[in-house]
């Protein structure tokens, strides 16, 4: 990139800014579809993200949008408060956002743990591969995901029953396998025209040349869509699940916009992004969003690589493709109508098992198993409960597994002279969770000796171990042999 405007940059980016459009146009409508609400308001959030966010300062080729990662939290919230009451959700979440970034939290979300990131994207994929393989098929899914994994017999039989079923499901999985077989055609080819886009189309010229009974999607008109939320709708902020879904939402959408600005930085050598005037970008384009009544937005990591891919130089290309965005939002609505659910449903499913990161398992299981643990248990809980307890349960594993692990402790226990006193080194960190090991090292020591124990080797000893080293301390001076000698630091503080 470069300081300085130069004609050949605004050809890149006008370029590019195309590309990103034919990529975000199935992305944006399929994942309004799959979160309940009207597809134009998908169209609605891609157009704030490249008309608002991206003018704004932070990362200037990362691309704003609908994202696959809110789709499950999203339907959770709609189906839960309601349409009207999504607005205020994400207007309080960019509000957060704004507010966040203000106070310099940006780069503070860069230490959430990646093992939990990892299997929040996993849940959400696994989630979003359940549930749109109903969608393929024009079935409903069930609610909960226990009841989707359940419902797989009963949706196989459906679609083997139903030939409209297995027409629609049919146009799914031809759409996947478009999805994975044109990236591996030549360059020349697959670099002309976006992948999903082609997928969509080819489902929709299928559906017509067929007269295929799928559903379609359905069409409200632009303005019609938007539903700016009542003042009623904000009396709901008192609500104590609300507010979950509230911070689930700001989390979960800012940890995926900046781990995606992490991303997009080491794909270009231009200027790194700015995380806390990221997040109040991204802040900012969420209040919009929620004044809209649409959908919330994160960076998205897949319009993201399109646009940096595409020769993008300048912020220019993200703004562009927001208006290409809106001209088709607004001269084109019907063109929304022939596009077949299940080629939709299908670009989720490939976008779900694109966030299940099966090849970096293996070897995270093999080189840090905790991680892994961390991994699967947050993404079996997403599936199994909700994305806010699964996210939360993640959370709490990887502070649980980073005590266990940094409060590792030792105890070097010498006898040279049966007679004589005992030598006992404790280094490490002497926290609770080590204390069963510890006692049970210092309680089968002789009680008819005398114990010199040194803790100058300790970095740490909290006031639950400092008890016990009391506690058995007395018990062994009982015993009627000299009392024990503690050196070190600490010692005084024990004795």
């Amino acid at each position: 990139m470069h300081s300085r405007f130069r004609p050949a940059d605004l050809r890149r980016d006008f370029t590019a800014s195309l590309v990103v459009f034919l990529v975000a146009v199935p992305l944006c409508v399929g994942v309004a579809v799959a979160s309940g609400v009207p597809a134009e308001l998908g169209l609605v959030t891609g157009i704030v993200g490249g008309l608002v966010v991206g003018l704004l300062p932070g990362s200037s080729l990362q691309v704003s949008g609908p994202a696959a990662g809110l789709t499950v939290l999203v339907y959770e919230a709609v189906q839960t408060h309601g349409l009207g009451t999504l607005g205020v959700i994400v207007l309080a979440s960019g509000a957060i956002q704004l507010v966040l970034g203000f106070l310099g939290f940006g780069r503070w979300f860069r230490a959430i743990s990646v093992a939990v990131v990892q299997g929040m994207l996993a849940g959400i994929g696994l989630v979003l591969i359940l549930g749109q393989s109903y969608a393929m098929a024009g079935l409903k899914a069930p609610s909960s995901g226990l009841d989707k994994i359940a419902g797989i017999p009963g949706l196989v039989g459906d679609i083997a029953a139903d030939r409209n079923a297995l027409s629609a499901f049919a146009l799914g999985a031809g759409t996947i396998a478009v999805l994975v077989l044109w990236k591996k055609l030549p360059a020349r080819i697959s670099g002309i025209v976006p992948a999903p886009l082609v997928a969509v189309a080819l489902a929709t010229a299928a559906t017509a040349l067929f007269s295929l009974k799928v559903a379609k999607v359905e069409v409200k008109g632009l303005l019609e869509a938007i539903q700016p939320p009542g003042v009623d709708a904000f009396s709901d902020l008192g609500n104590v699940a609300l507010l979950g879904t509230v911070l689930a939402f700001t989390l979960i959408a800012s940890a995926e916009s900046l781990f995606s600005a992490a991303a997009v930085d080491r794909m270009h050598d231009g200027p790194r992004t700015d995380y806390d005037k990221e997040l109040m970008a991204q802040g900012a384009g969420n209040a919009v969003c929620g004044l809209l009544g649409a959908l919330p937005m994160t960076a998205v990591i897949v319009r993201s690589a399109a646009n940096v891919q595409a020769g993008a130089r300048t912020k220019a290309s993200r703004v562009l493709h927001g208006v290409w965005l809106l001209l088709f939002a607004a001269l084109l609505p019907a063109a929304l109508g022939v596009i077949p659910i299940a080629a939709l449903a299908g670009v989720l499913v490939h976008a779900g098992c694109k966030l299940v990161p099966v090849r970096e398992l293996v070897p995270l299981w093999r080189e840090h198993r905790g991680e892994a643990v961390v991994l699967a248990v947050t993404a079996i809980a997403i599936v199994t409960t909700n994305m806010f307890e699964g996210v939360l349960i993640g959370l709490l594993l990887a502070v649980a597994k980073t005590a266990w692990t940094i409060s590792h402790i030792q105890m070097n226990v010498k006898d040279d002279d049966e007679t004589g006193p005992i030598h006992v080194r404790l280094t490490g960190n002497a926290t609770f969770l080590r204390l069963p090991h510890m006692l049970d090292t210092l309680e089968a020591l002789p009680k008819d000796r005398p114990i010199e124990l040194d803790l100058s080797g300790l970095r740490h000893l909290d006031h639950a171990c400092l008890t016990a080293l009391t506690n058995w301390a007395d018990r062994h001076n009982e015993e009627g042999t000299d009392p024990v000698r503690m050196s070190g630091k600490v010692a005084s503080a024990v004795g």
